[in-house]
C-alpha cells in the first residue's frame, strides 16, 4: 500500500495519507488504474490528486437549426 503525507483539510495538519484502492492497477475509478482518492490515516478525510481528467467527459455540442424568439 502506498503513502504519502499532505496537508489534511479536516485535520489542518499534516498528515499520512493512504491510497483508497491499495492493489496498483485496479482502481475502477481511473483509465490507467492508479487511483487518485487518498485518504487520512487519522480522520479518514478524502482528497484527489494527480491527473483526474479521465473522469469527466465533455459535453456533446448541440447544434443550432433555428432562431428562437
Amino acid at each position: 500500500m502506498s503513502e504519502i503525507i499532505r496537508r489534511c483539510p479536516d485535520c489542518g495538519q499534516d498528515r499520512a495519507f493512504a491510497q483508497h484502492h491499495g492493489s496498483a492497477g485496479w482502481c475502477p475509478d481511473s483509465v490507467g488504474g492508479d487511483c487518485p482518492e487518498w485518504y487520512c490515516q487519522v480522520c479518514g478525510a478524502t482528497v484527489l490528486t494527480g491527473d483526474i481528467s479521465a473522469l469527466f467527459r465533455p459535453a456533446a455540442s448541440v447544434g443550432i437549426r433555428d432562431r428562437v424568439a
